[in-house]
């Protein structure tokens, strides 16, 4: 009963969630177990892999596990999550966390003795050192050359947390906690000024914070690609291996910039190989997900794939707000809350586009030494938000889809209902509304005389399931940053 219940309520999730989604969180879970409730109802329990999982589902899917469940045996259900022992985890669950299975603890001792050096003593209050070699003093020197790589000012704290960035930041932590354990690789991608390459700094300033002998190299594939053309010149390929296939920490930025570089992907491919079997960390960024990335070696996109994947999506307006005033008190500023909403609603794209917003804003203030309020901010955009209203109208929304999707512009205006038609209008609606000033009538007589009701209705269903789709929600952040040019 326990079996097929859970096995019914999975059936139904996959129907209804992202394939994403589901496959990264509900996919890999160990059957439940049913129990008797209170008030005849019933008790479902599910033993988690790893605590970042389980606050996930508990924060994320666990009212809609238990609505499915409640519905399908008819009664009401309490889904109660633990963590599973670690022993008693099936292989499939282990493999979703990153984890070996564990086989006792000789067995344990064996398989590491296997794979790592032999340990030396580390000078820093007893803890062992990351890959289990003591630290030479070249090694040191080493280590203190690839800080340089990190901007010291890009740090968790600095970084504003919301929905946007929630699973992204909260795995980075996990990451630079306990690198090497699980998330390997941590795949984060999402469109430009978005926060990725803070991210990935925060990580590399956390464990150096913790572990300063630890050896960390952040780098964009760019600066990759001109090592490995430097040392192909010049035949010192051991020289490459040195740099990179030592690391403790390898964090490096756009991937996708490998496209179409053959040699640059066979070293790429050795290092995270050598990185990976000394149980190293590799945390990449992105512009799309791996399967998404164009002339990239299957070898590599499939490795990018293996750890975990996540998103960061454009900010939300809360988020926006947030961002303002934090970076405002950063510069010595204090942030009035309504000019940030102003500022945040006429910048959505992205955070680097906030921060070029609020910089304006902040240097007219200084300038014409006046307080800072929203006449004095629309006066310091000005160029901005005429630039904005200025290209983006509801012909160049309905263009811009139409191209996307492959439809004829005719269609935006037609009578014709196919989902292949219907739902890029709904898109476009959906921009129209959120770029442009029109009104829903507007709106509804520029797409061929619709009713506002229908605009409306299309406003709310894309709305919506932006906020579910990681796919959808990225065809429109593209959208939008085309848009906004």
């Amino acid at each position: 009963m326990s079996v097929d219940l859970w096995q019914r309520g999975c059936e139904r999730l996959a129907a209804e969630l992202p394939e994403q989604q589901f496959n990264t969180w509900i996919r890999p879970l160990p059957a439940a177990d049913v129990s008797d409730g209170d008030a005849g109802g019933a008790v479902v329990s599910l033993r988690v892999p790893n605590r970042f999982k389980l606050d996930w589902i508990r924060s994320q899917y666990a009212g809609r596990i238990e609505d499915v469940l409640s519905e399908l045996a008819g009664k009401p259900i309490r889904l109660e999550l633990s963590l599973a022992p670690r022993e008693t985890l099936p292989p499939r669950a282990l493999a979703a966390a990153g984890q070996r299975p564990a086989v006792g603890a000789a067995a344990a001792g064996a398989w590491l003795h296997q794979v790592l050096p032999a340990a030396a003593p580390d000078p820093q209050a007893g803890r062992p050192p990351l890959n289990g070699a003591a630290r030479s003093v070249p090694a040191l020197a080493a280590a203190a050359a690839t800080r340089q790589k990190l901007n010291p000012a890009l740090t968790f704290d600095t970084l504003v947390a919301g929905r946007a960035n929630q699973m992204a930041r909260t795995a980075a932590l996990h990451v630079a906690g306990a690198p090497g354990v699980m998330y390997n690789p941590l795949f984060v991608y999402g469109g430009v000024g978005l926060g990725k390459t803070h991210l990935v700094h925060a990580v590399g300033n956390a464990l150096l914070k913790d572990r300063p002998d630890a050896r960390v190299l952040y780098l964009h594939a760019e600066q990759f690609i001109s090592d490995v053309v430097k040392n192909y010149q010049r035949k010192t390929f051991d020289e490459l291996k040195a740099k990179y296939h030592s690391l403790d920490l390898l964090l490096i930025d756009d991937v996708q910039f490998f496209a179409g570089k053959e040699r640059s992907q066979e070293e790429f491919f050795n290092a995270f190989e050598a990185l990976l079997a000394k149980r190293a960390h590799i945390i990449m960024t992105s512009d799309t997900y791996p399967k998404g990335l164009v002339d990239i070696d299957e070898r590599l996109t499939s490795r990018f794939d293996a750890g975990l994947t996540v998103a960061i999506e454009p900010p939300e307006l809360e988020m926006r707000v947030a961002i303002l005033i934090k970076k405002a008190v950063a510069e010595g500023t204090e942030m009035p809350e309504d000019v940030a909403f102003f500022i945040a609603k006429n910048v959505r794209a992205n955070v680097r586009e906030l921060e070029g917003a609020l910089r304006k804003v902040l240097a007219y203030s200084r300038f014409s030494q006046k307080e800072i309020n929203i006449n004095l901010a629309r006066e310091a955009l000005k160029d901005l938000l005429s630039i904005q209203n200025r290209q983006i109208s509801v012909e160049n929304i309905q263009k811009m889809v139409a191209d996307f999707y492959k439809i004829k512009v005719a269609d935006m205006y037609s009578k014709k209902r196919p989902a292949s038609i219907a739902r890029p209008r709904q898109i476009a609606m959906y921009l129209a509304k959120e770029l442009t000033q029109k009104s829903l009538p507007e709106i509804g007589e520029l797409f061929g005389g619709r009713d506002h009701t229908t605009v409306l209705h299309a406003v709310r269903k894309i709305g919506g399931e932006r906020g579910k789709s990681t796919e959808l929600n990225q065809q429109l952040h593209v959208l939008e940053q085309t848009l906004k040019g």
